[in-house]
């Protein structure tokens, strides 16, 4: 799962594929949090980016869609309201999902809520490509 950089951020495409045999569909946003060494949930769950508005992505079988996952730098934010502690990765559940997927991803985490330090876009069709996906 390669980042792209940005000033203070760096952003992630997470994929969804359909690996079942039918066609099936996703709209909205993915629910992601930041998960602790000890399994512990880091802070608030990410917001949500309202660059784009929700519409239906149908993925047929072997389909894919991203979204894509802005992380802040856990720096930018007051060391008091914050306090910084090392996730291990990321808790994902696709919109209107059930079953949570854990993807391994280290960096720096608030671990109190407020900060709003993940950012999430809506789903959007195809494969997520780092640096060029919206």
């Amino acid at each position: 799962m390669p980042g792209s950089a940005a000033a203070g951020s760096v952003a992630y495409p997470l994929e969804f594929s359909n690996v079942s045999g039918r066609a099936c569909h996703l709209s909205g946003y993915p629910g992601v949090t930041a998960i602790g060494r000890r399994g512990q949930r880091l802070g608030s769950p990410a917001g949500h980016d309202t660059t784009f508005r929700p519409r239906l992505v149908i993925l047929r079988r072997g389909g894919t869609a991203h979204a894509l996952l802005t992380i802040t730098e856990a720096g930018n934010f007051p060391a008091r309201q914050c306090r910084m502690r090392t996730a291990v990765a990321l808790r994902v559940v696709p919109p209107n999902g059930a079953h949570p997927a854990f993807v391994p991803l280290s960096f720096a985490a608030c671990s109190r809520k407020g900060p709003l330090y993940l950012h999430i876009r809506v789903v959007r069709p195809g494969v997520g490509i780092p640096g060029v996906s919206q």
